[in-house]
């Protein structure tokens, strides 16, 4: 929605650009999880509040049936807090890759059914080696959005106002948990159906 702005907090930032490193040489997914609030942001806009991220996939990219059983998890996880699935994220394969891929689009397709307003996420990978010169406070992601017209597209890389981080401090923290390698503890779907003591949660990652 061309009128909607988009916060997503540090901690569903970060699990997610740790999530695509984890899997560096692989496409990743996940859901975002938040709220819609009726005129936040300037101008009285509404803002869709992104609290979480949820990681998905690192090889079932697609695959319906996981993806099925991944959504009623997540959201029957997350209803109890007044919260629901508000938009996807994706890492392509290639790092010089910055088209949505027919998956992405599809997945995306489905949540935008239930909320008009979902937003697919795309990893910025020249942003995020960017960082590390000290390249801004910009989110390394580029966002798309859709409308009636069932195309998506994009509203401008990170540095678009209409996609900012809840906090500003976000590029340093991740920095640091890039620097400590703390990707190799992000937990995705993926893992838990391989072994389901492994939490997609992912309820210790920033302690």
């Amino acid at each position: 929605m061309a009128d909607c702005r988009y916060q997503i907090s540090q901690c569903a930032y970060i699990k997610l650009v740790l999530h695509a490193l984890k899997h560096a040489s692989s496409s990743v997914n996940g859901l975002l999880v938040g709220r819609l609030v009726e005129g936040g942001g300037g101008g009285g806009s509404p803002t869709v509040q992104i609290s979480d991220s949820v990681p998905l996939f690192h090889s079932q990219i697609g695959i319906l049936p996981y993806l099925e059983l991944a959504l009623i998890q997540v959201e029957e996880h997350f209803a109890s807090d007044g919260l629901g699935v508000v938009g996807y994220y994706h890492a392509n394969e290639r790092q010089d890759d910055t088209e949505l891929s027919g998956a992405a689009k599809k997945i995306s397709d489905h949540i935008f059914r239930y909320f008009p307003q979902a937003a697919l996420l795309l990893l910025d990978s020249k942003k995020l080696e960017g960082l590390p010169k000290g390249k801004g406070r910009d989110p390394v992601l580029q966002l798309f959005t859709r409308d009636s017209s069932k195309s998506w597209r994009s509203a401008g890389s990170g540095g678009s106002s209409l996609l900012t981080t809840k906090e500003t401090s976000a590029n340093i923290v991740l920095l640091d948990y890039i620097s400590t390698e703390k990707w190799n503890e992000v937990v995705d779907f993926d893992d838990h159906l391989d072994d389901i003591s492994k939490d997609w949660l992912n309820p210790n990652l920033f302690k």
